[in-house]
């Protein structure tokens, strides 16, 4: 027969003595049990159970040093405190008469090594049993877990823990202590207890325990050696089927303490726990001081008993894996040889650990951002969004995700205007025009998105970035290349941009950030009205919430379809167009960018645009457009919801055929709008999700951007010169910011 010893030294309350307990043989842990000691003050006597307190931070809790060191608040303030956990207790009993556990001392706790009864008679096993599921008082301290229940299994050898060498625990008996464990329900065993390598008896309970699911701490010993004790080897056997944890001590400081065992060979193992300077009752309800690895091991027990109740769902080989996840890193980082997994720390542990998810589908959801909004929403503000989700344990949190819809920065549409160095070529190879910008570059030269040269653009006859060609009397097409379908059918009526910077036309663009692919155009004339049919291919451009992924593209590029028919007439020197177009985005809304978990919503959009203009003598011209949206998005990925969004713009222009224009304009602004999200909104562990309710994300700005720019133009020797000046009220429709005014002064060569 093996026998297993473990070493108490105690020292009573009112003298601040420190000795050691727990596994293992020399240093500390030799230290026999104390000889006679004057008779300590007697605690008061308990008081009534009081009202229980609003907030557990009393002081009665910071105190506890054990509870305080793993930020056990976090479970207390939810409700959380072991009840209903069975914790098992493999030591010499329990002070069977003692008013600290509140009759939850469990009718199935025995001696499973002939003494007859459970009660205590060394005092050890009731310090420790006080130090996992003492009561809560608001006297004195409690312990980690105050209304677990605890089965005393005592398995000290009779007689032994009144010799010189302390108690003898054999390892039949704590084999059967811990099948009996098991039968009973206890969901963590403690063994602060250590010596020789467990036998094969006990090695096979150890085997039964973790296979049915129940945990197991044991103390790493009290010798200050490099690796855990023997008897907690098992930790890293096959047996223990990653459900062994060994406990080391470290003090208030998180410093390791002198006296524990380190990681060492048991380093994947090991977590540690306050083991130094414990106060907890004896045999006889006497409060000492107690240190040793015997009491880190119950400080991570009462903590295996709030997370067992906190949520019902994880399995044993779960709630071990979150206490090495969330442990707090100490020494070198990462596990090491000194502290093994880390510090124990319950708070992170009750925060979500690995990805969250929405409880109902399982798609993704981020603690940090699950949506971009597009440039027409601006500074849209969201109010409560909560919804419950899963983390990488399925354990069901609350999550407020209103702020992690996130606004799209003002597009820096003056300084976009400006970059670069460009050279234009452009010319006619028989019927068809072509054109072609390069833009060159201190390092490199790129072909960029292909665009109508300055001097060219004010002639409206020459086109840039694609190829046309007239294909009858009637009939002329053109492809581009970076260019909007709109902006080719434009140039097939005769009729260009003008080189505003930041005043720009609603109708010519999608709206939001996108960067054109391919586009083809088609116009004919049927008699006195022009048909013009555009198709357009490209990419909805979102800032990326990744800002490491975003040091290589900082744009999320999601693929957008527009295709677009419109009518255009003039009666003498008076113009009239209507174009209706529809669109439809695959990954996004208007530009907005949101994660599975609130819906992946995409949209199809139609539009209503209209433009107007008439020469008012002189060389003076007028114009006007706007744009009618009507956007419906569609949530995806089993999240019911969705919404209609109406959008609109619109842009009032002066021009001379001198080279001046003055417009007043706004981009296109969502004007009323937001998306229906069916998230779950109430959760149990047996059933799943039991209710859902419908949240709404806003989209509505109340920003309103209008901008008011000024430009004026002319020849000047082979180029051309352009200056501008604007002002802006709102800008990206945030209505917190500032106006801002700009000016610009441009020569363009055209080669």
């Amino acid at each position: 027969m093996i026998s297993v010893n473990f070493r108490a030294s105690v020292a009573v309350a009112a003298m601040l003595a420190l000795g050691a307990c727990g596994g293992g043989s020399g240093g500390p842990g030799r230290t026999p049990r104390p000889p006679a000691a004057p008779t300590p003050t007697p605690p008061p006597a308990p008081t009534p159970t009081p009202t229980p307190p609003t907030t557990f931070d009393t002081g009665e809790y910071r105190a506890s040093i054990g509870p305080t060191s793993m930020r056990a608040l976090t479970a207390y303030d939810r409700g959380f405190s072991g009840q209903g956990v069975m914790i098992g207790i493999v030591d010499s009993g329990i002070d069977l008469q003692s008013v600290e556990f509140d009759n939850r001392i469990s009718p199935l706790s025995r001696d499973f090594a002939g003494n007859g009864s459970a009660d205590d008679v060394g005092g050890h096993g009731t310090a420790v049993a006080f130090t996992a599921a003492g009561r809560r008082n608001g006297v004195g301290t409690h312990g980690a877990a105050p209304q677990a229940t605890v089965l005393a299994l005592r398995t000290d050898e009779p007689g032994s823990c009144a010799g010189a060498d302390g108690c003898q625990h054999p390892d039949d008996a704590i084999a059967r202590a811990v099948d009996h464990a098991v039968a009973s329900g206890a969901r963590v065993i403690n063994m602060s207890l250590g010596g020789s390598p467990m036998s094969s008896g006990l090695t096979q309970a150890v085997s039964r325990a973790t296979a049915a699911g129940v945990v197991l701490v044991i103390s790493a010993g009290n010798d200050s050696e490099a690796n855990p004790d023997q008897f907690a080897a098992i930790a890293t056997t096959s047996a223990a089927r990653g459900q062994v944890i060994i406990a080391g001590s470290v003090g208030v400081g998180d410093l390791i303490s002198d006296f524990s065992n380190r990681a060492g060979t048991g380093r994947q193992a090991y977590l540690a726990a306050v083991g130094e300077g414990v106060r907890a009752p004896n045999e006889n309800s006497e409060p000492f001081i107690w240190s040793g690895t015997s009491f880190a091991a119950p400080q991570i027990s009462g903590a295996v008993a709030l997370l067992a109740q906190a949520f019902p769902n994880l399995t044993g080989a779960q709630i071990v894996q979150l206490l090495y996840t969330s442990a707090r890193d100490a020494g070198p980082s990462g596990t090491d040889a000194i502290y093994g997994r880390g510090i124990l720390d319950l708070t992170r542990a009750f925060e979500p650990q690995g990805g969250t998810s929405n409880a109902s589908t399982g798609g993704a959801i981020s603690s940090g951002v699950n949506g971009v909004l597009g440039a027409p929403m601006g500074d849209a503000s969201q109010g409560s969004l909560g919804a419950v989700v899963l983390d990488g344990f399925d354990r069901a949190f609350a999550l407020e995700l209103g702020q992690s819809i996130a606004r799209a920065a003002p597009s820096p549409r003056f300084v976009r205007s400006l970059e670069g160095r460009r050279i234009t070529q452009a010319g006619a190879l028989g019927p068809a025009s072509i054109a072609l910008t390069v833009a060159s570059g201190r390092d490199r030269s790129n072909v960029e998105r292909l665009r109508l040269a300055n001097a060219d653009a004010v002639a409206a006859r020459t086109l840039a970035g694609y190829v046309a060609q007239r294909l009858s009397g009637a009939d002329t097409v053109a492809l581009g290349f970076g260019e909007t379908g709109t902006s080719l059918g434009a140039l097939l009526k005769g009729r260009a941009e003008p080189a505003f910077l930041v005043a720009g036309d609603p109708t010519r663009s999608a709206g939001f950030d996108a960067a054109p692919d391919v586009a083809f155009a088609w116009r004919r004339m049927v008699g006195p009205v022009g048909v013009t049919a555009s198709v357009e291919r490209g990419d909805a451009l979102s800032r990326r919430a990744d800002a490491l992924a975003g040091l290589r593209d900082p744009w999320a590029r999601d693929p957008y379809d527009r295709v677009s028919l419109g009518l255009d007439r003039r009666w003498g020197a008076f113009g009239l167009s209507l174009t209706g177009s529809w669109m439809r985005e695959s990954e996004t809304v208007l530009g907005a960018r949101f994660s599975p978990g609130v819906g992946a919503a995409n949209a199809t959009s139609w539009f209503a645009d209209m433009r107007a203009g008439g020469e008012l003598g002189g060389g003076w011209q007028v114009s006007g457009s706007m744009r009618q949206g009507w956007t419906l998005a569609e949530t995806r990925g089993g999240v019911g919801g969705g919404g209609l969004i109406r959008t609109a713009g619109y842009a009032l222009e002066l021009a001379h055929d001198g080279g001046f224009g003055l417009r007043l304009s706004q981009p296109l602004r969502v004007e009323s709008g937001a998306i229906g999200v069916l998230l779950a909104s109430e959760y149990d562990y047996a059933s799943g999700v039991t209710a859902s309710s419908l949240q709404r994300i806003n989209l509505t700005p109340e920003g309103r951007e209008i901008a008011l720019e000024a430009r004026y133009g002319l020849a000047l020797g082979d180029g051309w010169m352009d200056a501008n000046l604007f002002w802006r009220r709102d800008p990206g429709h945030f209505a917190a910011l500032p106006d801002d005014m700009g000016a610009a002064l441009r020569f363009t060569i055209g080669l």
